[in-house]
């Protein structure tokens, strides 16, 4: 397991903190997407971070992997179920962190449930803990309530330049007995819906990450790898964030799939719920002590 800098992934964790505290006074009734997404992520620049991620912001029946498109209009309706995703960034340490804003004051069974069943998933983080223990608790919880955990979507192991390593905990008993390590950083993160329980992709896709080298024979495509290279290297990318490199978002989604032809490309599509069921998320960082965890996005 890779040595952490837990000082350095302490500071992450509380800017990204303080950028989902931000989100609260944000997402209103007409505000609109793509300018919330902007300001969350100018405002852990203007804290000397970087961004592990975009800013996801998914809505009602959407799970996750939504941000916003370059030309988007779209704007909150004050009946909206929202979920905030989103961290910060030091160099190769990276923050992961989510909360769920009920708009319409409608689904508060929804967000609390979330919101426990995170609590209790952190409370059975320790050295030792047996993955599928978490998923039990979970889902435990969730079908008192009349709900289901969604079960393809979860936790996971944070290593210092990868943001989904090694592990995944699950929001169910998928009988996965592997133990939590002493040291270990992970996010807890809880999914939970009035749906059938399963994720599915959509075919918007608004977020890429580039693994690999290539030189394209395209002018605009190289120009569009040169940019992801310097400013983005392997970490995940928002469509929107190419923009100012080619005029036009066809143009950049052109240069995009001449990267994938080559097998360089990893696409996100945004995840929507089977069953069309509303979605709640909650989520935390943290470090896996001996006999607790460490939260550091609190």
């Amino acid at each position: 397991m890779a040595e952490y800098d837990y000082e350095k992934l302490k500071e992450v964790g509380k800017i990204s903190r303080e950028a989902l505290e931000y989100s609260k006074t944000l997402v209103k009734p007409d505000a609109k997407i793509y300018e919330v997404c902007e300001k969350l992520e100018d405002f852990m620049r203007s804290k000397g971070m970087l961004l592990a991620f975009p800013v996801n912001i998914s809505v009602n029946q959407q799970a996750a992997h939504y941000t916003a498109a370059i030309s988007d209009a779209s704007v909150f309706g004050e009946k909206d179920l929202v979920k905030v995703d989103l961290g910060a960034r030091s160099g190769t340490v990276l923050g992961d962190t989510a909360i769920t804003i009920d708009l319409s004051g409608n689904y508060s069974k929804l967000v609390e449930t979330a919101h426990e069943t995170l609590e209790a998933a952190l409370s059975k983080v320790r050295a030792g803990t047996e993955l599928n223990s978490i998923g039990r608790e979970v889902e435990e919880i969730c079908k008192k309530k009349g709900l289901n955990p969604i079960k393809n979507l979860g936790g996971h192991a944070i290593e210092e330049d990868e943001l989904h390593a090694s592990i995944f905990i699950p929001n169910f008993d998928n009988g996965d007995t592997t133990k939590l390590e002493e040291g270990q950083v992970v996010a807890v993160e809880t999914f939970v819906t009035d749906g059938v329980g399963y994720v599915l992709d959509s075919d918007n896709v608004q977020i890429f990450q580039k693994n690999g080298e290539v030189n394209p024979r395209s002018p605009e495509t190289r120009k569009i790898t040169s940019k992801i290279d310097s400013d983005f290297k392997t970490y995940p990318f928002a469509i929107r964030w190419l923009s100012k490199e080619l005029d036009s978002e066809f143009k950049i989604r052109k240069a995009i799939n001449e990267l994938n032809s080559f097998g360089v490309i990893t696409s996100f599509p945004t995840l929507v719920e089977k069953g069309n069921g509303m979605v709640a998320q909650a989520e935390h960082e943290v470090i896996v002590e001996k006999d607790s965890c460490t939260i550091v996005t609190k």
